[in-house]
């Protein structure tokens, strides 16, 4: 499985679990559940076990093959929020401005990066070092 992000991860497991509760009430193993959605057994065994996700098509046919409601299995309708809901979103705290440039720099290639890098530490308050440093060429 290639790497996924910690929320998602969390997710997947959650919404594996929440899928094999809702095929074992059904009375259906998990020959049967994938035979209905519509995938091959082996994709059904590793959504279970929690390593992927599925997409939304195959979120819908899940739901109608084990009647049951996409909100539990994404864990929107427990009384306590699961665990990989309740994780703060990296930047929501964030000005506008950052969130922007940081959306940019996400697109910079690596050399790209690297220079940008370069104009941040020039731009930021220099130490004391510097800033004598500084001071001696302004003389």
């Amino acid at each position: 499985m290639a790497q996924v992000h910690k929320t998602q991860a969390k997710l997947a497991l959650h919404l594996g679990a929440m899928a094999r509760e809702a095929r074992t009430r059904a009375g259906l193993t998990q020959e049967e559940a994938a035979e209905r959605i519509g995938v091959a057994t082996e994709v059904y065994g590793r959504l279970e076990r929690g390593n992927m996700l599925p997409s939304l098509p195959t979120l819908m046919r899940l739901c109608r093959a084990l009647a049951v409601d996409a909100n539990p299995l994404l864990g929107f309708s427990s009384s306590t929020p699961p665990a990989w809901l309740t994780l703060e979103v990296p930047g929501e705290d964030e000005p506008p401005a950052v969130r922007l440039l940081l959306r940019t720099v996400r697109k910079l290639k690596p050399r790209q990066l690297t220079a940008l890098s370069h104009v941040a530490r020039v731009l930021l308050p220099s130490s004391g070092a510097r800033a004598s440093h500084k001071t001696k060429r302004a003389s």
